[in-house]
């Protein structure tokens, strides 16, 4: 498999899951985050705002997908933000301690992508 294709590929990935994770979010609220079921309204309503954020975020992978050429500043744009997620579990981290472990493994995925998402748009210039 070339460089573009798994990059299209692992695009798709990131765009299809995330909408999917977007939408279950906005469909089930607290219940779709693991041991805060009962977090009350006020976490509801972040936790469904955010599921749309997120699954808005995912129709942006798939539509940078879609391009021929991909276009490498889209995939940054789309790295970076998936990183600076990752950064801000880790503030939150040092803020209020270890969460549930299922939120260390999505902010060890969140660090980890986006290094891979830069190596395989790199152009042949950028190498």
């Amino acid at each position: 498999m070339t460089k573009d294709k798994a990059l299209h590929a692992l695009m798709l990935t990131m765009g299809y899951g995330c909408v999917a994770i977007g939408l279950f979010h906005v469909l089930l609220g607290n219940s779709a985050i693991p041991g805060e079921s009962s977090a009350g309204p006020t976490i509801d309503s972040l936790g469904r705002f955010f599921g749309a954020i997120f699954a808005g975020y995912g129709v942006a992978w798939l539509q940078a997908a879609r391009r021929s050429p991909i276009r490498t500043t889209a995939v940054r744009r789309l790295a970076g933000i998936l990183f600076l997620g990752g950064l801000g579990r880790i503030l939150s981290l040092a803020v209020h301690g270890w969460p549930h472990w299922f939120q260390v493994a999505l902010g060890i995925v969140e660090l980890a992508l986006p290094p891979l998402f830069l190596w395989l748009a790199r152009t042949d210039s950028e190498q």
